[in-house]
């Protein structure tokens, strides 16, 4: 892994930067993201679609003055480096965007995902009540996952702040670069940006159990290195928050081994088993709804004694099963909250079968058909 140089935090060289008019539009549009590329109008996505602004095509001698009037030195040469930067951007110290800058054929482009400046309730993003319960539990490997964009992030900062609300505790994150702020409620929380607090995940990840943390936030399990140490942290009686860019449960499990050598790969199987609490999985979809934007479609696995077996032998596949055939304890299946959401009204059926991992089995929830749960244990 590539060693990050020492980047400053909101990274303006000036109070008000040129770019700065592109954020605002994006705030004011309620845009979830922000696209510059050469050649192209500034492009905002609205309600999952995007869509031109009024502005001129960018030139490359715009892009470049665009880009660099908001990078640091430091940022300004770690990026002529190594063709990407990913940073924390501040406007007027309210609106916050998560920026990842690169080269694409030879030329600059940007794109910035807007970070909402207060941390929702689980309500608020119509999440099941069951996430609570999860985040109330003292201990054990919770990993969000689902594709880019799907508010992974904002879920686990939901959970995190729930948890700085109600317990008195020492939270402690490690981002790349830090979204959501938290202030200190109930509990203190300790934000530590890579490249800014501390060098790289790795050295973030060693010294993190001598901070004494009861919960911890581990960004993305991007390598072996980073899974051991949020199962090491569970192991040892401590709340992990992890997020994955997978589908499902069993999908999450196969990634996860997959970082490790073949051999390895039994020794990490038997400890995920032990220390795995729940795996979220989401998509976001428009909603039709007038009051709501979009709408997270959740599949939730709880860790029971059933989940731990199929774990540790090696009969993930079996997986989905179990979610079905256990909803009543909080667990939720994908298929099924789709269905939920098309009966409700909240989403077109259109785009709840277009994001339907099987088709035919939506249309069976729909008329009230299960899938068979006999033979799984």
């Amino acid at each position: 892994m590539a060693e990050k140089q020492p980047l400053s935090k909101t990274s303006n060289k000036s109070k008000t930067a040129s770019i700065d008019k592109f954020f605002k539009a994006c705030v004011k549009t309620q845009a979830s993201d922000l696209h510059l590329k050469v050649g192209q109008p500034p492009k905002l996505r609205i309600y999952g679609e995007l869509k031109n602004t009024t502005g001129e095509k960018l030139t490359e001698e715009k892009m470049e003055q665009l880009i660099f009037e908001i990078l640091s030195p430091d940022q300004e040469e770690f990026f002529q480096e190594h063709g990407t930067l990913d940073l924390a951007y501040e406007l007027e110290k309210k609106d916050r965007f998560r920026i990842n800058i690169f080269r694409q054929r030879g030329v600059i482009s940007l794109a910035a995902r807007r970070v909402n400046a207060v941390i929702p309730p689980f309500e608020d993003l119509h999440l099941p009540p069951i996430l609570e319960e999860i985040a109330n539990r003292g201990q054990g490997l919770v990993l969000v996952v689902g594709p880019t964009g799907c508010g992974k992030t904002t879920t686990i900062a939901s959970m995190i702040d729930h948890i700085n609300s109600v317990r008195s505790c020492h939270i402690v994150t490690i981002e790349d670069p830090i979204e959501y702020v938290f202030s200190d409620k109930k509990a203190i929380v300790s934000q530590r940006a890579i490249g800014i607090d501390v060098a790289n995940f790795d050295e973030a990840l060693r010294y993190m159990m001598r901070q004494d943390p009861d919960v911890a936030f581990v960004g993305e399990m991007r390598d072996a290195e980073t899974v051991t140490a949020g199962m090491r942290a569970a192991e040892t009686g401590h709340l992990v928050f992890g997020t994955l860019h997978s589908a499902n449960a069993p999908q999450s499990i196969q990634r996860i081994l997959d970082l490790f050598p073949q051999g390895e790969r039994n020794l990490v199987r038997q400890t995920l088993s032990l220390t795995i609490n729940a795996i979220i999985s989401q998509i976001l979809l428009p909603s039709i709804k007038e009051t709501i934007d979009r709408i997270p479609a959740v599949e939730i696995l709880m860790a029971n004694s059933t989940v731990r077996k199929l774990i540790a032998e090696g009969r993930e596949s079996d997986l989905p099963s179990v979610i079905r055939s256990n909803q009543n304890e909080g667990m939720q299946d994908l298929t099924y909250h789709l269905a939920e959401l098309i009966k409700d009204g909240s989403v077109d059926p259109k785009e709840a079968y277009r994001y339907a991992p099987n088709k035919e089995e939506l249309k069976m929830a729909m008329k009230g058909i299960r899938s068979s749960t006999s033979g799984i244990l």
